[in-house]
This record gives C-alpha cells, sequence and structure tokens, in this order.
C-alpha cells in the first residue's frame, strides 16, 4: 500500500503519533471500534508508516479516525463542493468590502455642511419669508456645529460648547448638536450633564423623526458616562435602550461586559465576614436537627459573605450529601481544595462522595492525599481501608449490568482514558490473559501497577 504514500505532506506523520490513541478512547464511536483486531492493527500500522493511510481510507472507520484527528488539530478534509463554496463566500465579502468605503464619504458629506448652500441658495427667492428664514437659520446652525467641531479639536471645550448652543438655537429640530454637547461634557468629565444631554437629543430626535442609529448611539454615550459614575445600573439600561432603538453588536458586547462588571461588584460589595459566620452558625444548627434543605441554604448564603472560606464549603458540602445532591456537593468540595490544599478534612470528604458516586479509584486518591497531610487521620483510614474492602469484594457481588454500568461510568472519567489508550497498559492488559508471566513482570513497575489498580478500582478491569 506504499504506491500512494509519496504525496502525503511532510508533518502528517505528527498526527498519528500516541495522542492518537488517547483521541479515540475519548470518542464515545471511535472507542467502540478498538474492540476490532483488524482496526487496532491497522492503527499500529499507521503509527508505524503514516504513508499508508491513502491505502486505508476505504475503511470508513480509518476515515471518521482521520476527520477526528484533523478536527482536534483545527484542520478538515473538504470536498471540492466545500472549497467552491468557501470561495464564493470570499468573493461575495471582498464585494462587499469593494463597496464600503463610500460609507465613509457619505458620512463626511453629512458631517461637513459646505456642499449644500449653493443648492439652498438657488431655491431661497422662491420660499416665502418664514420658510426662507427657517432654511438661512438651518444653515447658521451647520455653520455654528463646524465652528464647535474645530473648537473641540482644539481642546477649547467651553467656547465649543457656546458653538453648540448657537446651533441649539438657530434650529432647535435636529439631535445632533446636543449629542456634541454630549461629547464634550464626557470628555471633560462631566457626566451628569453629559447623561442629561444625551437624554435630550434623544427626546428631540424622536419628536422630529431622527434616525433610529442617531438615537441609539446618543443612548450607548449615556451608558459609558454612567459607566464613569459607577452607576451600573442605569449603564444598564441605557445600553438596553439603545439596543431597542437600533441594534448594534459593539454596543451588546458593551452591554455583556457591563452585566458582568456589575455582577462581581455586587458580588464583592455582599461579602461580609461577620455575617457569613452568623450564617454558618445558623447552617450548623439546622444541621445538628437533620434540617438539611435550611442547612444548605444557610450554608449558601455564608458562601456568598465570604467565598474563600474552605471549612464554610466543606459544610455546605456535608450538608449537599444529605440532600443526594453529589455532584454540588463535589464542586463546593473541590472549591474548598482550591483554596487550602491542605485541608484534609475536605480530602476525607471529597473521598466520600466519590465513593458514593461510584468512582472508587478516586476516592482512593482522596483518602491517600488526605493521609499524605496527616498519616493518623481516622476518617481516611477508614475511608481507604472501606474502599479496598468494596474493591476487593465488590465485583463479585454485582451484577453483570452492574459492572457494566460501572464501567462505563469509569470511562468517562478523562484520567482512565488516558490510562487505557497508554499502549504498554493495553499490552500489559493482554498478557494477563495471554502471557501472565510477563504481566507479573510488568506489575513490578510502581507506575505501572498504580495504573492498573486504579483501572480496577474503577471498575473497567475485574480483579482475579
Amino acid at each position: 500500500g506504499g504506491g500512494g504514500g509519496g504525496g502525503m505532506p511532510g508533518g502528517i506523520g505528527n498526527l498519528f503519533g500516541p495522542q492518537m490513541m488517547a483521541q479515540i478512547a475519548m470518542d464515545p464511536k471511535l472507542r467502540e471500534y478498538m474492540k476490532d483486531e483488524d482496526f487496532m492493527a491497522k492503527l499500529g500500522q499507521l503509527q508505524r508508516d503514516p504513508n499508508s493511510l491513502p491505502s486505508m481510507l476505504g475503511d470508513p472507520r480509518i476515515m471518521e479516525v482521520f476527520q477526528a484527528i484533523l478536527g482536534a488539530q483545527g484542520m478538515s478534509v473538504r470536498t471540492p463542493e466545500e472549497m467552491e463554496r468557501d470561495m464564493e463566500k470570499k468573493e461575495a465579502a471582498s464585494a462587499a468590502s469593494a463597496s464600503r468605503p463610500q460609507a465613509p464619504k457619505e458620512e463626511a458629506k453629512k458631517a461637513a455642511p459646505e456642499p449644500e448652500p449653493t443648492e439652498e441658495e438657488e431655491d431661497l427667492s422662491d420660499l416665502d419669508p418664514e420658510e426662507r428664514k427657517k432654511r438661512e437659520d438651518a444653515k447658521a446652525a451647520l455653520a455654528a456645529k463646524a465652528r464647535g467641531n474645530d473648537l473641540f479639536k482644539s481642546k477649547k471645550f467651553d467656547e465649543a460648547l457656546a458653538a453648540y448652543d448657537e446651533a441649539i438655537e438657530l434650529n432647535p429640530t435636529c439631535m445632533t448638536f446636543h449629542s456634541n454637547k454630549a461629547a464634550v461634557y464626557f470628555n471633560t468629565k462631566r457626566y451628569d450633564e453629559c447623561v442629561a444631554s444625551c437624554e435630550r437629543a434623544v427626546e428631540v430626535g424622536k419628536e422630529n423623526r431622527a434616525p433610529f442609529e442617531d438615537r441609539a448611539k446618543a443612548l450607548t454615550r449615556a451608558a459609558k458616562a454612567c459607566q464613569k459614575k459607577k452607576d451600573l445600573a442605569s449603564a444598564i439600561e441605557f445600553c438596553k435602550r439603545a439596543q431597542l432603538e437600533h441594534f448594534d453588536k459593539s454596543t451588546e458586547r458593551l452591554l455583556k461586559n457591563m452585566e458582568l462588571e456589575k455582577k462581581k461588584a455586587d458580588t464583592l460589595a455582599y461579602q461580609d465576614p461577620a455575617k457569613a459566620e452568623e450564617a454558618k452558625q445558623r447552617g450548623n444548627a439546622h444541621f445538628r436537627n437533620k434540617e438539611w434543605a435550611e442547612a444548605v441554604k444557610a450554608y449558601e448564603e455564608a458562601v456568598k459573605r465570604a467565598p474563600n472560606d474552605a471549612p464554610i464549603r466543606n459544610n455546605l458540602s456535608a450538608a449537599l450529601c444529605k440532600i443526594m445532591d453529589f455532584n454540588g456537593a463535589k464542586t463546593n468540595i473541590d472549591r474548598a481544595l482550591e483554596i487550602d490544599p491542605k485541608y484534609v478534612k475536605a480530602w476525607a470528604r471529597k473521598g466520600d462522595i466519590h465513593v458514593v458516586m461510584k468512582e472508587n479509584h478516586k476516592a482512593l486518591d482522596a483518602y491517600k492525599m488526605g493521609l499524605d497531610l496527616d498519616p493518623d487521620n481516622a476518617t481516611c483510614r477508614e475511608g481507604l481501608r472501606k474502599v479496598n474492602q468494596m474493591i476487593n469484594a465488590g465485583a463479585s457481588s454485582m451484577t453483570e449490568e452492574e459492572r457494566k454500568e460501572r464501567a462505563e461510568h469509569a470511562m468517562a472519567d478523562p484520567e482512565i482514558q488516558a490510562i487505557l489508550s497508554d499502549p504498554v497498559v493495553q499490552q500489559v492488559l493482554r498478557d494477563f490473559g495471554e502471557n501472565p508471566q510477563a504481566a507479573q513482570r510488568a506489575m513490578m513497575d510502581p507506575g505501572m501497577r498504580a495504573k492498573i489498580e486504579k483501572l480496577i478500582a474503577s471498575g473497567i478491569v475485574q480483579a482475579g
């Protein structure tokens, strides 16, 4: 099968390294194929000679493996049709970008009042005096705005405000001049006045049917001013109002960031060690009275008041176990150990939780960690003894269905998947059936012994 191999890309061999078996073992569908000797032989051939891949792609299973590995590397096998669609998308994008540069020119025309007077001057003679004055005032307002813009760029902010006020007086129906004032206030950190000008801009805009986009921009500026004032609740409301006027992706990002910022600020403001201790004591009282739900509620309040207190997390974990919420209990005990890795009580609790979750291999690790820190800890010693007893006696007392369920649960554990994908471990497991003496020699290596014991503890491998 080497004839088609000459054209293989140079780096393709890297795809079939030791990590390939791990990826296959972690994929529920591909893992089933590992039971087939022919499939495993082909994988071995691929690892020895990646150039043999083209001759194997006729096997749909090998194709699936290849695609999965490429996917993990951020690559993919693409059909000509997919490539053609990509080309069409690129052409459409380039056409769109070619037309896009026109937009700034359009905006420049709107911003600059110079080109308009010639048309207005031609029409003024035909208008009645009132309409003529309105046109002249509108033109003068634009001139005042342009003057204000120049003053703003020169950082002459008070003069710029005066120019924008003049524009408003000449043409009270244009919201843009109020938005210009808001920009001055924002840049001079006069945030209350900025918000007021933005709100006035929106009012004028609504009364005179200004574009939704302009109204949204004014509301977004008000949101940013409120954010600067640390008034995040108002900032979020302004952002939401802006999105109702005209949806904008950057405003949506701003909104999400503000909501996150507010959540963090609220969480921080809520923390209070004294109130945490009060809630903890309430939880302890409920726990003693076997009022589990009330204990959970009190401990959760204590956690909010003191999120980095490991003993409170440990207590909450114990209460969650009582209401059978073992996932919640595990999350909190893991957090307690992140806060304090030397907290022996938490290691013991973690071991107990893993036992209930039928994860004996993880329970062993937890109890051993506790005993490393405190060799005389009675809870960890008793836990370790019970788990070993369960491992030795449990398999024989289980039904076939229970054994299968336990093994499937263990297979979902990335650590177990990694052990099973190790070619040396695979060989040792085969040797137990075919060459027991070789298996016994392998078990003399402490690292290999630990891996096999973990597989036995998890229920993947049956002892004896």
